[in-house]
């Protein structure tokens, strides 16, 4: 099944979710050094290997980060090639001074912000869709 190719229909579809937990950003050497069960996502970079796991889990394995997230999903299934989401919602949240880290996966968007910001991108997230739906 495809995803929804129309901005419009998308926003107005955007229906964000604040998953649970406190998420880091990790880099690592070799995907060996965290069990793959723990892993949210991963992406190879020429400079090494970045995943994100929960905090307790860089935690326990005692490793350090600087970064706590909270991780909000679009449950909007949206195509890869959607054009405009992407800056929609950033250019919302920027505007509100909530910095965001995106990842795009086969069904949904999922977005990162300082754990300090998720109620207020929550908010954001939700005006934004409301307005798509007023300018029907």
């Amino acid at each position: 099944m495809e995803g929804e190719i129309n901005l419009n229909a998308i926003l107005k579809n955007l229906n964000p979710v604040l998953n649970e937990g406190k998420y880091v950003y990790l880099k690592i050497d070799s995907v060996e050094d965290i069990p793959f069960s723990k892993i949210l996502f991963l992406f190879k970079e020429k400079e090494g290997i970045t995943v994100v796991v929960e905090k307790q889990t860089a935690e326990d394995l005692n490793r350090s980060f600087s970064y706590i997230a909270s991780w909000i999903t679009l449950e909007v299934h949206s195509s890869l090639a959607a054009v405009g989401l992407t800056a929609a919602f950033s250019q919302a949240l920027g505007n509100a001074g909530i910095s965001c880290n995106v990842v795009a996966a086969y069904f949904h968007d999922h977005i990162f912000v300082d754990e300090k910001d998720a109620a207020k991108a929550m908010e954001v997230l939700l005006e934004l869709k409301q307005k798509s739906e007023d300018s029907i």
